[in-house]
């Protein structure tokens, strides 16, 4: 039954008017506070705790894409997919030792601003616009359709209703500035860490009911002994699901790019550490990190446990989308529907504090670059009130075109529009990786450079997206084609991310040699060999011993869980 009971509603709203007074809070607090800048607007400069930074970092990547398409994919293909989710563990390990110092020391606002002192305006402006692009019509439509999809399907609101409602929400928290997302980014995630866990407790359950048992220890053991299959880190090349996660190649390579520009190169991720001191930035990242090796417990289980119940006999209807045909993406929101009365509610407060927290962030993202690096361009004689202003402008502006672009997402449909989306980020991410990683580990890369390789991986980006859409037919089919085209546009995504950033990377490298140097003094401290290691921020210790043993301890977790479930 797709509806939520009054006790349900009792209990999702009891969630709003907690998240929305607390924000409301905040906001006041903040307005009686003398700091009414514009940095202290877009980024809550020095009042995020470490706390605050590391659950605002995965409530703003945490989403429905998560919940609805990683679910599905646990029931496709089991405890594979959420190396994603361990991988980026290790990746803000990275961010929190090498990016984040270059940006808190160089006082950097947004990426595009790295941009421009790293190299030259017009990198900049190029990259703000992009991104603006990227952000409305990708990440922020995306998160809007499979959320109110998701919604839709465990209350039976109307699609257009849910979408409208979710927008709303978030629009309230993020006109409240990165400090009210931040802090209520807190309370979003308590709700969706206790929701999931109980989901999942809760289907674990149920797949231990299967074979006269109860209890979560129970019904994973169960799991394991049923489909074991479905817990096997590393897949061969003869596996169905190969394509989607090729072996060892995903985990050394072509993840690691995505990763690296998605934490360390992203306006809407970054942004949550970028008015915090290094200390304190370095904490939350790495609270983030340990908040991540937690997630697959609660969107990739379920999915696996979804799978087993379906194997047994259960869900054979519920599974199956408007076509007649078996939906995997329909897992966690199943799941939701077979909880008690009043729990849903619960529940469904976690996934709607994921929906609202991530939609916020992209809203406070667009509104930064396009009020800091695009409007502050053109009109730099605003004064701080006007562009705080603007920036709330800019948001609403932000939204309607949101909601405007979602039908054509809705076309497209979500299990194949998760998975395009994961492709073209895999497409996106190597030259725009190459430039901040080159640019912030080797002082010699030039603008020159820099906007060549930008444009060199546009333009492959088009071409590979342009073969895909031209060859779908034939790749469908199964039919082989010769041309190089055909061979360009069937290239495994994950190779093709590695493929591409060795490209760039050769390509940036190449030119910056042949050109001319830049200038060391204008690009002194924003790459690690032209810093001023006599300065204040490098005789401060930005660390603690718990630190490094955390860390530690960390990398440890993660290799022994990838080798234990692939050996």
């Amino acid at each position: 039954m797709n509806t939520l009971q009054i006790a349900d509603y009792m209990v999702f709203l009891v969630y709003f008017f907690i998240v929305a007074g607390y924000g409301y809070w905040i906001y006041k607090r903040k307005q009686t506070a003398k700091n009414s800048a514009s940095h202290d607007y877009f980024l809550a400069e020095g009042s995020l705790t470490w706390w605050a930074i590391g659950t605002s970092l995965i409530a703003s990547n945490i989403s429905s894409e998560q919940f609805i398409a990683m679910s599905g994919n646990g029931f496709k293909m089991g405890l594979a997919i959420a190396s994603y989710e361990w991988m980026s563990a290790l990746t803000l390990i990275i961010v929190a030792v090498f990016f984040i110092p270059v940006y808190l020391k160089n006082k950097i606002y947004t990426m595009p601003q790295f941009l421009n002192q790293r190299y030259n305006g017009d990198i900049a402006m190029i990259m703000a616009i992009f991104w603006l692009l990227l952000y409305v019509i990708v990440n922020l439509t995306s998160i809007l359709y499979l959320g109110a999809l998701a919604i839709n399907g465990i209350s039976g609101i109307n699609l257009d209703l849910c979408m409208y409602g979710l927008a709303f929400f978030a629009i309230i928290i993020s006109l409240g500035g990165m400090k009210v997302i931040g802090y209520t980014d807190v309370i979003q995630v308590v709700f969706l860490i206790f929701g999931g866990l109980v989901t999942t407790y809760l289907a674990l359950d149920k797949v231990a009911e299967l074979n006269g048992q109860h209890g979560m220890v129970n019904g994973f053991n169960y799991m394991m002994n049923q489909s074991g299959d479905h817990f096997h880190m590393i897949f061969k090349k003869d596996s169905p699901n190969f394509p989607s996660l090729p072996g060892l190649t995903i985990l050394l390579g072509g993840m690691w790019i995505v990763n690296l520009n998605y934490w360390g190169c992203n306006q809407y991720i970054t942004q949550r550490a970028l008015g915090a001191d290094l200390k304190t930035a370095r904490t939350g990242i790495l609270f983030a990190a340990f908040l991540k090796l937690l997630m697959p417990v609660i969107v990739v289980l379920p999915g696996i446990a979804a799978y087993v119940i379906y194997t047994k006999g259960g869900l054979q209807t519920e599974l199956l989308g408007p076509d007649g045909v078996l939906n995997p993406d329909r897992s966690y929101p199943v799941l939701l529907n077979l909880l008690p009365v009043g729990l849903k509610g619960l529940v469904a407060g976690g996934l709607m504090a994921a929906l609202m927290s991530s939609l916020a962030s992209v809203f406070n993202s667009c509104s930064t670059i396009f009020t800091i690096d695009i409007y502050k361009k053109i009109r730099p004689n605003k004064s701080e009130t006007q562009l705080i202003n603007i920036g709330k402008i800019a948001t609403t502006v932000i939204v309607v075109l949101g909601i405007m672009w979602s039908p054509i997402m809705e076309k497209i449909g979500g299990g194949v529009m998760y998975q395009y989306l994961q492709n073209v980020q895999s497409y996106i991410a190597p030259p725009v990786t190459a430039v901040f990683l080159l640019g912030i580990t080797w002082k010699r890369v030039n603008s020159d450079a820099a906007i060549t390789t930008l444009f060199m991986g546009l333009f492959l980006l088009i071409l590979r997206l342009g073969s895909e859409i031209y060859y779908q037919p034939q790749i469908s089919s199964g039919e082989m084609v010769s041309g190089f085209l055909f061979e360009f546009a069937t290239i495994n995504f994950a190779h093709m991310a590695i493929i591409l950033f060795i490209f760039s990377v050769v390509l940036c490298v190449s030119v910056s040699l042949i050109t001319a140097e830049p200038d060391y003094v204008k690009t002194r401290g924003l790459s690690f060999g032209n810093l001023d290691l006599s300065s204040k921020e490098f005789k401060e210790k930005t660390y603690s011993t718990v630190d490094v043993i955390l860390s530690v301890i960390l990398v440890l977790m993660v290799i022994g869980i990838l080798m234990y479930f692939t050996g």
